[in-house]
């Protein structure tokens, strides 16, 4: 069953409240939180509710799914800001440049340096997170082992086309979000020890745990079923 236009608009501000509550808790203002809303499978129409209701930013795990909806008519506003969070293949860095305000989820020095590469020849500059595998144990996980963080970050830094803005990260799902506390101060932690210049966003924390996320640091939080409800297969 579709989500109301009055439903998806109130679960917002239920979300701007716990994220403000939550930015309290760790002695920022709520503004220094971005919320993302996570699009997966979400139609344009229900998208374009989200933006009537004053969310800008918008994130897509698959880049076929994310190319359908880029530019439809619904979803064709100058101030739409476009985020990719799921895992990039090198062949599809060609179809994110220019078309995402922020990839998110680069987990190797070869994809930052194809997307500097596609970059370049565009004759633009790719804003990107690395992103960081908390969840250790897991085979099926993407993302950079975190002690091998801050050495990629320094090469990424130097790669033309490329512009390092910070760090992104996913726990390990757990019903109760404080099991995901020490993950989240861990990649605080390295995120601490970017330089300046590369320390703009964090982005950690989800439906299940953001509010913790935001207690140890998070700029940046990533909300699809707080916002459209759950998902049917």
């Amino acid at each position: 069953m579709q989500m109301a236009e009055a439903d998806i608009a109130g679960n917002i501000a239920r979300i701007r409240e716990r994220i403000a509550q939550a930015a309290a808790r760790s002695g920022r203002p709520a503004e220094a939180i971005a919320l993302v809303a996570v699009t997966k499978t979400v139609e344009p129409a229900r998208i374009a509710q989200a933006y009537a209701a004053g969310l800008r930013d918008f994130g897509e795990n698959y880049m076929q799914e994310a190319l359908t909806k880029i530019g439809q008519p619904l979803l064709d506003r100058l101030d739409m800001r476009w985020h990719f969070i799921g895992h990039l293949q090198s062949n599809k860095a060609r179809d994110a440049v220019g078309r995402f305000a922020l990839i998110q989820s680069v987990d190797s020095l070869s994809l930052a340096k194809e997307i500097g590469k596609r970059a370049q020849r565009a004759g633009q500059e790719a804003a990107i997170l690395l992103e960081i595998k908390l969840d250790t144990g897991a085979d099926t996980k993407f993302g950079l082992a975190p002690e091998d963080a801050i050495e990629t970050a320094a090469e990424v830094s130097e790669i033309a086309g490329v512009r390092l803005q910070g760090l992104m990260g996913m726990a390990p799902f757990h019903p109760d979000p404080e099991q995901a506390r020490p993950h989240f101060r861990r990649l605080h932690a390295l995120f601490q020890q970017l330089p300046p210049a590369a320390r703009q966003t964090l982005s950690m924390g989800m439906t299940g745990d953001f509010e913790v996320a935001i207690e140890e640091g998070a700029t940046l939080v990533r909300i699809g079923t707080g916002i459209f409800g759950k998902r049917e297969p």
